[in-house]
């Protein structure tokens, strides 16, 4: 007998959040679809950072029109500081408040507490921490965390773990690991016994830490897949390891992690090491190199890496990426785009940022399609020498 259709309270065929349009693997790429209240999100998927509320000098219908960005990034610890959670609430939630209708996900602000290094003391309740804004004392909680997230309303709400440094000895990274999943556990009970504040539906994915100990990150991946959460965030990577290391990591945490759940691959990377990912079985992505880097004059394409600032580019009047697609006007050759680098103008970083964005929206795009089509291996095969070389 077939099992019984799942139904909502109203009714309706309840859809899943997560589905792959390609044959289900552990480790090897995948393509499938996000669905939440705020729309679907093709996978694999790279999303734009919005730290504070904003992806840095892009507007949204840049983000909407010429990226095509289905999901952004906000940041817990930075939104949590300002313009701070009454605000949000007052607004609406993030969404309404940056007028983005589509998903957003939110970091639990782990990584950036961690890193004030010379302001902050974690001990078992939680984190203090001094604002690096005004000074004033504060404290993350697993609990707190949670409520946070709740107000800024994100689609997607990161589990509070502790960031172990990709160079700790396996000691230390053993107990840091065991404080996130006891972290963890207190932040699965205070989001099930809370609701969504604004009339959508929220998700908790669990972080799989562990550093770079293969036996750690078995054992964190086998205790969070046990809890059966919508997804799962890899994290504590692109910290430093050497990159072989990290592809490794991420091979032994999808051999273990449900196949029928997304994998988030937490601030990764440059577009090689999504390929290499997407190759080992990620779904999600996030990195700040697009728009910081843009922002530093150099951009991605589909020949290779350019840093606008050389003198070489000083006379070259073709587009930025003659060969790929143009995600900007094509008046805007590259001497110009130097030009207006070298004159500080504001321009010049915000052609470099949406670019660099839309190229790899563009990136994670094409590497759905050839998944779908059966040849992604033998196009990342194709296409890796080009983009990895420096023009």
């Amino acid at each position: 007998m077939a099992p019984e259709p799942d139904i909502e309270d109203n009714g309706q065929m309840k859809v899943p959040f997560f589905e792959l349009h390609s044959a289900p693997k552990r480790v090897g790429a995948r393509a499938g679809v996000i669905h939440t209240d705020h729309g679907d999100i093709l996978t694999p998927i790279f999303m734009p950072v919005g730290t504070a509320g904003t992806v840095k000098g892009v507007q949204r219908h840049e983000l909407e029109d010429d990226i095509h960005a289905q999901i952004i990034l906000g940041n817990t610890y930075h939104l949590y500081l300002r313009p701070g959670t009454d605000i949000l609430r007052r607004a609406g939630g993030l969404h309404r408040f940056e007028g983005w209708t589509h998903p957003i996900l939110t970091d639990s602000g782990g990584f950036q507490v961690f890193s004030l290094t010379d302001i902050r003391k974690m001990n078992e309740e939680g984190v203090r921490f001094s604002s690096h804004i005004d000074g004033r004392k504060l404290m993350f909680t697993p609990e707190s965390v949670m409520d946070i997230q709740r107000e800024i309303g994100a689609d997607i709400m990161m589990a509070f773990d502790e960031c172990c440094p990709g160079t700790a000895d396996k000691a230390y990274a053993k107990s840091s690991m065991e404080r996130t999943h006891r972290w963890l556990d207190r932040c699965i009970e205070r989001f099930d016994s809370t609701d969504d504040i604004y009339g959508y539906r929220q998700h908790l994915f669990p972080i799989v830490q562990g550093c770079t100990y293969r036996d750690l990150r078995q054992e964190a991946c086998k205790r969070l897949r046990d809890l059966d959460r919508d997804g799962y965030a890899i994290g504590g990577l692109a910290v430093g390891e050497p990159t072989e290391v990290m592809y490794d990591m991420i091979e032994v945490c999808n051999d273990i992690l449900p196949e029928e759940k997304p994998r988030y691959l937490m601030g990764v990377g440059t577009p090689w090491n999504i390929l290499e990912a997407i190759e080992r079985g990620v779904d999600m992505f996030d990195c700040v190199m697009p728009t910081r880097n843009g922002r530093n004059g150099m951009i991605f394409t589909w020949q290779g890496v350019m840093n606008l600032r050389n003198k070489k580019w000083e006379d070259d009047f073709t587009e930025l990426d003659p060969t790929g697609c143009s995600y900007v006007d094509h008046a805007y050759s590259r001497a110009y785009v130097r030009h207006l680098i070298h004159a500080q103008e504001m321009l010049g970083l915000e052609i470099l940022s949406i670019h660099n964005l839309a190229f790899y929206l563009d990136l994670v795009t094409q590497a759905r399609e050839h998944i779908l089509r059966g040849d992604f291996s033998q196009w990342k095969a194709t296409v890796m020498p080009q983009i990895m070389q420096r023009l």
